[in-house]
């Protein structure tokens, strides 16, 4: 067995969704003077890897506290994007074999470009490819990218089908290319921090492979 780690670290100044609180990690006490150590943070409830909940795009829709745990562990599917052109769309024919009950992890290599200007300009979901994928079951989508929609967005077509279909959806993952060179099963787990009426939460997604 295999674990392997999607998330990017947590730290000050990293890369957020235009307009989101910036992130900045610092000594709250120390134990040098305090007698502990202790950091203070500010951040996003959608900084760095997190989860997306239903109410992140409506108030009506479901928080993350409402949904049920299954939404955030089991068997993946990983979907090989990867060599798109920047802001090119995944359309639906890229997810014909997924199965209801799968996470679907979307590969689109875009994690290499993190923390440069070129990680907005990264493939997204068409309204159809998300609807294909909740008519087949899935309810829940991560993607190595800033979005599953286009960066910056005016409306957000494929949030908007998955958060009304109750989905969660997992952003800024990385290290899904590693997933494609495994053999055997892949099972993933991404449990958010426990934010009481959570529009989303950062989180530590990590693969068992094997």
């Amino acid at each position: 067995m295999t674990l392997i780690d999607l998330s990017v670290p947590v730290e000050t100044g990293m890369p957020v969704y235009p307009g989101d609180p910036e992130v900045s990690i610092g000594p709250a006490l120390t134990v040098a003077h305090d007698g502990v150590n202790v950091l203070g943070l500010h951040l996003g409830s959608h900084s760095g890897t997190h989860v997306d909940a239903p109410s992140h795009l409506d108030d009506s829709l479901p928080t993350l506290d409402d949904l049920p745990l299954e939404r955030f562990a089991g068997p993946a599917a990983v979907v090989d994007v990867r060599g798109l052109a920047p802001r090119a769309p995944i359309g639906p024919e890229a997810f014909m074999e997924v199965r209801a009950g799968t996470i679907v992890l979307v590969a689109t290599g875009w994690s290499a470009h993190w923390g440069t200007d070129g990680y907005r300009a990264h493939p997204f979901l068409t309204e159809e490819a998300a609807t294909l994928l909740v008519e087949r079951g899935v309810r829940t989508v991560g993607i190595d990218a800033l979005s599953v929609d286009p960066t910056p967005a005016d409306d957000f077509p494929a949030h908007r089908v998955l958060c009304g279909a109750h989905a969660v959806i997992a952003e800024n993952l990385t290290g899904l290319g590693r997933l494609l060179e495994a053999r055997g099963p892949i099972e993933v787990s991404m449990f958010p921090i426990r934010l009481a009426g959570a529009d989303g939460a950062p989180v530590r997604p990590v693969a068992r492979v094997g």
